[in-house]
């Protein structure tokens, strides 16, 4: 599995495919397998004709394990993105993230827009501004077995990080600290084109229409009947993905050159 220094942090990635770069970046307690090739994502996109990237991101899957809370400040992730971007000498990337990914995508996209020829935020919608609580599920990462954990949302992300064999207590480092959220007037900046993506039954997520009203040059999609997990790897979400990404390869060359 190929790392990178990510400014003392070890971070690893994989890379495959060829055509226009597309960096995936996953969810809090998710790792690029889980998130994006379990759920297909990676099949379908190097198949459409797209070079894939994913990233672990720092406290998940098979980067490096962080204790301090501080070492999770949502600008220290993307940067980790940013970085990864100029580790593998790409010009621009289009950067779909998923959940955690869409609000480390977001700031990627406000501290390096020069990187990005697209962006694609999936899993967390309005909720970029409004935030969502962590506490509780760092109380239920940190509890001393899942039974004990009575709170639903909270009891679900301790099942999942179970399923996925994390490092229970860098993730607990990691939602005290992730978390942060942004302003009105910090989507009205990103000018990128943009695509929006949650489930209609996503409570994390919030409100796909009013994330793309905040946002100067967005689009959005809202899945029927889906949650948080079950849009991940939906159809429709694929569809839209792949559409938006037509849409910026016929209109910037690849969008390989500014």
């Amino acid at each position: 599995m190929p790392t990178f220094d990510s400014d003392g942090v070890t971070i690893a990635y994989t890379d495959e495919g060829a055509g226009p770069p597309v960096l995936l970046i996953h969810g809090f307690a998710s790792n690029k397998t889980v998130n994006w090739r379990a759920t297909g994502w990676v099949k379908t996109l190097t198949e459409a004709g797209y070079r894939v990237i994913t990233i672990d991101n720092r406290g998940h899957g098979e980067s490096q394990k962080l204790y301090d809370p501080e070492a999770y400040k949502t600008t220290l992730m993307a940067a980790d993105a940013a970085r990864l971007i100029d580790h593998l000498g790409l010009p621009r990337v289009v950067a779909h993230g998923y959940s955690m990914g869409a609000r480390i995508t977001a700031f990627l996209a406000l501290a390096a827009p020069e990187k990005l020829a697209g962006v694609i935020l999936s899993g967390l919608a309005g909720n970029l501004v409004h935030g969502v609580g962590g506490g509780p599920i760092a109380e239920a990462l940190r509890a001393p077995s899942l039974e004990s954990v009575t709170d639903r949302n909270a009891r679900a992300f301790r099942l999942f990080a179970d399923q996925t064999k994390s490092d229970r207590e860098a993730l607990a480092a990691c939602i005290l600290a992730a978390r942060q959220t942004l302003t009105v007037d910090d989507l009205a900046s990103i000018t990128l084109p943009t695509l929006s993506v949650a489930g209609s039954e996503d409570v994390i997520s919030g409100s796909v229409d009013e994330l793309v009203s905040w946002l100067p040059n967005a689009t959005g999609v809202t899945l029927p009947g889906k949650d948080h997990m079950s849009a991940v790897g939906d159809k429709g979400h694929k569809a839209a993905v792949l559409d938006f990404l037509s849409a910026r390869a016929a209109l910037s060359d690849g969008w390989q050159n500014p």
